[in-house]
């Protein structure tokens, strides 16, 4: 199995690579009679994009998306949904020079043995660059989930480096470029960016997303279980080296007589689990967190090995990201928005005979 597509019930085939001529998905389950129009994909788009400001690649990619089928006058059909967004800016001369060379800490390696050949140009199918077609899909599950259930999805950074957040004001997120939720210390994280910049260097970030509105009951208890699901789905995205749910490893040091979250008429009194329980929604909001590791493409130098096992000395030149996870906020938030449309789904699928079932539990502390 090539393991291309993403989800049971809403499915998402991508393909494409970083410099193809275009990179696409096929978006399999979507309920009709959803509106859906080119414009809707725009703004996510634009946030995950590169070249928008100077802390991300200069890569400058139109990234239009062009509907191709499953859309008719501007409604969902209920047929396969194909998007394609073509590559644009792709410079492939930039890695003429290391094409027959393994970068440390890229796929490199690994897809040279898994397939005995390999694109060399930007990572090929192993670039960030695929992203835009998760969160393009992203997209369709975000307007279908806030349509029919309220969900709404949002993340944040919530580390850049050894760097943390001061206060968390989430209404500041959108109104910078690392999406961080204290606008006081934008400043100085511009200055810490240039600083690394310049150095050559790179950094890692962890970013939170936190969906709220969630029913109680979305989830399968055993092989299907609702974190489960979130945990693979946010680890598949490029450089995540780890994900928690809640309070993840955290709770390692909590007593379970502090982890356990106590329910009264009013609600859950805290909500260390991230509103998973048994695998299920429990209609708390939900919260995860995802690690991702530094850009491992620098002009610094590194020892390595070439196609044919002879040692070499690798700088990679081009245009990098000096911490990826800047860019990574609407990847994760699409990620969790394509697991919650699926679980949803499935959920109607199964049990959408139950109806209401009290009593309900007021979400609570989040």
């Amino acid at each position: 199995m090539a393991s291309n597509t993403f989800g049971k019930l809403f499915a998402v085939t991508t393909f494409g690579e970083s410099h193809g001529p275009a990179i696409g998905c096929v978006v399999d389950g979507c309920p009709p009679g959803l509106a859906l129009a080119p414009e809707d994909f725009r703004h996510d788009l634009e946030r995950r994009a590169t070249g928008r400001t100077r802390h991300t690649s200069a890569r400058r990619e139109a990234d239009e998306v062009e509907i191709l089928s499953g859309v008719y006058e501007g409604i969902t059909t209920g047929t396969p949904i194909a998007l394609l967004v073509r590559n644009t800016d792709a410079r492939s001369k930039d890695y003429a020079k290391i094409a027959d060379q393994f970068r440390p800490g890229h796929a490199d390696y690994t897809y040279w043995q898994k397939y005995g050949v390999r694109d060399p140009r930007g990572g090929g199918r192993s670039s960030a660059r695929e992203t835009t077609m998760r969160v393009a899909a992203g997209v369709i599950a975000r307007k279908w989930l806030a349509g029919r259930h309220g969900v709404r999805v949002l993340g944040y950074m919530s580390q850049l480096g050894e760097v943390t957040p001061g206060r968390r004001d989430l209404s500041a997120v959108e109104d910078n470029p690392f999406f961080w939720p204290d606008a006081t210390q934008v400043p100085a994280l511009e200055a810490y960016m240039d600083a690394l910049r310049k150095s050559g260097d790179s950094v890692g970030a962890r970013v939170d997303v936190i969906a709220t509105g969630l029913p109680p009951g979305w989830g399968e208890p055993v092989y299907g279980k609702l974190d489960a699901e979130l945990a693979g789905a946010l680890m598949g995205i490029n450089a995540v080296k780890g994900v928690e749910i809640g309070d993840g490893f955290a709770s390692v040091a909590q007593r379970g007589s502090e982890h356990r979250d106590a329910i009264d008429a009013a609600g859950f009194a805290s909500n260390h689990a991230g509103g998973v329980l048994g695998g299920i929604s429990s209609g708390q909001p939900l919260r995860c967190s995802v690690a991702f590791k530094p850009t491992s493409s620098l002009r610094l130098p590194v020892d390595s090995l070439d196609t044919d096992g002879n040692p070499v000395e690798v700088v990679t030149t081009g245009r990098h990201d000096p911490c990826v996870g800047i860019r990574a906020t609407p990847i994760c938030e699409a990620m969790v928005a394509l697991v919650l449309m699926d679980q949803a789904l499935r959920h109607r699928a199964q049990c959408g005979d139950v109806g209401d079932v009290t009593p309900r539990v007021p979400p609570g502390k989040p």
